[in-house]
């Protein structure tokens, strides 16, 4: 039988809190990706070793997406969304683990990221712009659209946390259904697509990141271009 993604059974409690499945798993990945990361940064060096050399192209892709999308410099969003999109792969990629639902095949793990989005829109729109600028966009280009673009705001974070929850619960869904009745063999073409489409979906996530906090960028102050990490 399988279980509606909407439902969370707790696994444990902490006091008052339930602990789901999809709460250990995120801490799991959350483990693995900082483990990960003190491995690959332990020791750098000027004759990169093949772990380097792909950590490298690695972080030089994040710098020029950001550069392309936001025309920002990159260290200010490096961190963000390259963590964004490493959590999201990661997450979507661990629907293959036997046993094991994906975090992002749950609204209130979607619901997280896409707030972790709004919140930072708001926070480098701020930076930028200062408060008092920041406030007065939502009333451009008349102050008439004031309740437009606040609805705005909202319905696009909803839009972030309906995408990729939908995506990804529905591909959990078609692989749980097709192994239940054709067996073990036949469902590894959608599993393999499973993973296409997981990486999709994290890249889409985090180019929408970029768009939403980029156009709360004030446009008047030039944003300093750098040369993206991992080129000559």
């Amino acid at each position: 039988m399988i279980q509606s993604p909407l439902a969370s059974t707790p696994l444990f409690h902490l006091g008052p809190i339930p602990i789901t499945a999809a709460v250990v798993t995120t801490w799991a990945i959350m483990v693995l990706l900082t483990l990960a990361a003190a491995a690959c940064t332990r020791r750098l060096s000027l004759l990169p070793s093949k772990a380097q050399m792909v950590l490298e192209l690695l972080v030089g892709t994040v710098d020029q997406q950001i550069v392309d999308t936001m025309q920002a410099a990159p260290r200010h969003y490096r961190a963000l969304i390259g963590t964004l999109f490493l959590f999201i792969l990661v997450s979507n990629w661990s629907s293959l683990v036997p046993g094991v639902e994906p975090p992002t095949a749950h609204v209130e793990t979607d619901a997280a990221l896409a707030l972790i989005v709004f919140g930072t829109t708001i926070f480098y729109g701020i930076r930028t712009r200062g408060v008092l600028r920041y406030l007065a966009t939502f009333a451009e280009p008349t102050w008439i659209m004031i309740p437009l673009n606040v609805v705005e705001q909202i319905t696009r974070t909803f839009s972030l946390m309906v995408r990729l929850f939908g995506n990804v619960m529905s591909g959990v869904f078609v692989v749980s259904i097709v192994l239940s009745l054709a067996g073990l063999l036949v469902p590894i073409p959608l599993m393999a697509l499973d993973l296409l489409t997981g990486t999709v979906q994290a890249y889409i996530f985090s180019v929408l990141a970029m768009v939403f906090i980029g156009a709360a960028l004030d446009d008047s102050t030039p944003q300093i271009l750098e040369k993206p990490q991992g080129t000559l």
